[in-house]
């Protein structure tokens, strides 16, 4: 009986998070923007903060490039991690967004980790269509506290998913202080019990990821 009780608890918690997706090829669009994202080519987001001892940059750019990921055109946004002044990480993620209610959806990413000036692995990497993986919701068109949902479907290799806990909160960054910030609660059955924390302000999209605060931004409101 605690057995079936444990399993029927675990299926419940997983049901939460909305994992099924299926938008018609024909309303995806490579540009655009809703309330919490901007997917407009020329786009900037500049972040830094402390973390393992030393100083992180990341460099978020919504790139002049798309992609056909899985069957659909997607539009390429980069982001670039330095720390201490070293570049760790490039990624290029493959985004779409649904023209007729503003979600974005997310198709994957194509990831080079570096190490003293040289890629040394692709970790993280993953594609729509390719071992099993699915687009995922990156950001609903609509949020409102309480929706749960996968970012990534990419069996044993990402699988984020995220809650909303709030669309009101007012948050200071370097950059400016925003008002009805959305913040979203991140985990991932691949790390159970491991949190993390992320906030999006209007108009201009994620302003806070972990440690790393926004400290310039190029376009938006």
């Amino acid at each position: 009986m605690l057995t079936t009780i444990l399993v029927s608890t675990i299926l419940l918690t997983q049901q939460e998070f909305r994992k099924d997706f299926n938008v018609p090829a024909e309303r995806f669009q490579t540009t655009g923007r809703s309330t919490y994202f901007i997917l407009e080519p020329g786009f900037k987001l500049v972040f830094r903060g402390k973390e393992n001892g030393g100083t992180t940059a990341l460099i978020i750019t919504v790139l002049d490039r798309t992609e056909t990921i899985d069957g659909t055109k997607t539009r390429i946004v980069e982001e670039r991690e330095s720390h201490n002044g070293k570049l760790v990480e490039v990624s290029r993620n493959f985004f779409a967004m649904d023209s007729q209610n503003n979600d974005v959806y997310y198709f994957g990413e194509d990831v080079d980790m570096y190490k003293n000036g040289k890629v040394v692995n692709h970790e993280g990497s993953w594609r729509s269509g390719m071992d099993g993986a699915h687009y995922g919701l990156f950001m609903s068109g609509h949020p409102k506290v309480g929706d749960a949902y996968f970012q990534e479907q990419a069996p044993g290799n990402a699988l984020d998913q995220v809650t909303h806990t709030s669309v009101t909160k007012t948050v200071k960054t370097p950059a400016k202080t925003f008002k009805n910030c959305l913040v979203i609660k991140e985990t991932t059955p691949l790390e159970p019990g491991v949190v993390a924390w992320k906030t999006f302000a209007p108009g201009v999209g994620i302003i806070v990821d972990g440690n790393l605060r926004l400290t310039s931004y190029t376009g938006g409101k």
